[in-house]
């Protein structure tokens, strides 16, 4: 066991460990140490300023669950675009669960936004399922405010894969862009351009969410 391994150790709670075990399907139950997210975000804060958090986040793939959770946070935490860049492509192929995929969610790449769309394209496009799903979240967290433009939704459009937890992003991404945008991206509902299963339950959420009006919601109901 390494010296960080044992740090996380002490911030163990086995209850927890067993709660998350159950809300992420496919990753073995082993390697769960169990660290509560508040906690771990502090600790990764404070790992960051120390001179080995380089030399942990070469060290791939990691054993435990609660270690590519520090790691997808400490990459939240970089400032220098390029290499924030560089360490999320390194860092993407291990990324096997929609927590830690959803939890990384760098700041650096909100003041780059035309450089970074590229990027974007490309992860959205990849095979790898957590790959796609990060690419179409960050379209998601940057690009349907101030900087929206409609053809950016024909990016997760395109996103065909029978992969649950990336029909799930799409259904996330098209419910959300209904209560941003809803001119641009109603025809995609109307249109039924989305697969059967993904149009049903981006429907399903928008009807969900306090930002849809009881007006839209009754409208989206007559569109299942």
């Amino acid at each position: 066991m390494t010296s960080l391994q044992k740090r996380l150790f002490e911030m163990q709670d086995k209850q927890y460990a067993a709660f998350q075990a159950k809300l992420t399907p496919g990753v073995p139950v082993e390697s769960f140490i169990g660290i509560r997210v508040p906690q771990l975000r502090a600790f990764a804060k404070a790992y960051a300023k120390e001179a080995d958090h380089k030399a942990f986040m070469k060290t791939l793939p990691h054993k435990y669950y609660d270690e590519n959770m520090l790691h997808a946070l400490l990459i939240s935490q970089m400032k220098d675009y390029d290499e924030c860049i560089s360490a999320t492509e390194q860092f993407l192929p291990y990324v096997d669960n929609w927590a830690v995929c959803d939890i990384m969610s760098p700041k650096v790449f909100a003041k780059h936004k035309e450089a970074f769309l590229s990027k974007v394209k490309e992860w959205s496009k990849s095979e790898q399922p957590y790959t796609c799903r990060f690419g179409l979240e960050m379209l998601m967290s940057f690009y349907l405010d101030a900087d929206f433009m409609a053809e950016y939704l024909e990016i997760p459009a395109a996103a065909r894969s029978d992969e649950y937890y990336v029909k799930m992003m799409v259904a996330w991404f098209f419910a959300t862009a209904l209560a941003k945008q809803w001119d641009a991206t109603i025809p995609y509902i109307e249109n039924k351009v989305l697969a059967p299963w993904t149009h049903n339950k981006t429907i399903q959420k928008a009807r969900e969410s306090f930002r849809i009006t009881p007006e839209q919601k009754e409208y989206l109901k007559g569109l299942k």
